[in-house]
């Protein structure tokens, strides 16, 4: 379900009077591109803001656009355009939140923050779902994996590797393995877990098993409340750690392709195979000699 927007009125605000209504942590990589395509082609897409009064006169929340206002004020502008837009507060969070899950459909635990955030303003379930225009029964169960911290479970369906059902049906197991393969088998048998979905699943609970519910590497002591803006940042560590083994692995690789360059020189140079000969060491291990010599050493 889309909300739209109010009419409003294009105008350029000092950027010192703008406050943020929905703050957001942002990835480092994803702002710089923001920064590059704002100095190189300009603001393609004015920010939203709802005009207040305060002690101290007026000024305005930002509803949308908090990614182009850092760039603006990186860039070292003092003014951005703006659409100025006459709503309530509740109206702007519901803007803000609305724009943020429409326009970032790639980023999933966005929604989850969103669904936290309006959870923690008071609204229940129903009305998340009608402000969302998300189903009633989507919303319960991602809240219910929230309140239980079950993190990597929340990783896995909004990737798209198990459904939310069979998520819940994990989460509702506990920690009792008899239990978890119950509801395992129950979900393969009424049709929730099937082919590729079924083998994820087998994965996250033997990591759910051994590393816990969170995605951090360590997971959090008992009691420990788990919010949305931890998700999220235990889910960027993530991907930031796979990144840098990654290029740890392109780096091994590249250094064996060195090392077994040089080594193969070596081998073909007749005064150094000479003396491995005199000293018995004239052969390789299979398993270095399949490395070195792939189609074989030529005669």
């Amino acid at each position: 379900m889309s909300r739209e927007h109010p009419p409003g009125e294009l105008q350029m605000i000092p950027i010192d009077r703008i406050r943020v209504l929905n703050p957001r942590d942002r990835n480092t990589q994803v702002f710089e591109e923001i920064v590059g395509n704002i100095k190189a082609l300009g603001l393609k897409k004015p920010v939203t803001v709802t005009p207040r009064t305060d002690a101290g006169g007026q000024y305005f929340l930002l509803i949308c656009g908090e990614g182009r206002l850092k760039a603006f004020r990186t860039l070292g502008q003092t003014e951005i355009p703006a659409m100025v837009v006459h709503v309530t507060d509740e109206d702007a969070f519901i803007m803000s939140l609305a724009e943020n899950i429409a326009r970032r459909q790639g980023r999933p635990l966005e929604l989850l923050a969103g669904i936290d955030q309006l959870k923690k303003q008071g609204y229940d379930k129903r009305e998340i779902a009608k402000k969302t225009g998300l189903s009633q029964e989507y919303v319960y169960g991602i809240l219910q994996l929230l309140e239980n911290g079950e993190e990597r479970l929340l990783v896995a369906v909004e990737r798209g590797h198990i459904p939310l059902n069979a998520a819940l049906a994990i989460a509702g197991a506990g920690s009792n393995d008899k239990d978890i393969q119950a509801a395992l088998q129950e979900a393969y048998e009424t049709g929730q877990l099937r082919g590729s979905q079924l083998l994820q699943a087998r994965k996250i609970i033997e990591r759910r098993r051994t590393l816990g519910r969170s995605v951090a590497r360590n997971a959090p002591r008992k009691g420990t409340n788990v919010t949305s803006a931890s998700l999220i940042r235990t889910y960027q560590e993530e991907v930031d750690r796979q990144k840098r083994m990654v290029k740890k692995a392109e780096l091994v690789h590249h250094r064996l392709l060195f090392v077994t360059e040089a080594l193969r020189q070596l081998l073909t140079d007749e005064d150094f195979g000479n003396l491995l000969r005199a000293e018995g060491l004239d052969t390789l291990p299979k398993y270095l000699n399949d490395r070195v010599w792939p189609l074989g050493r030529a005669a």
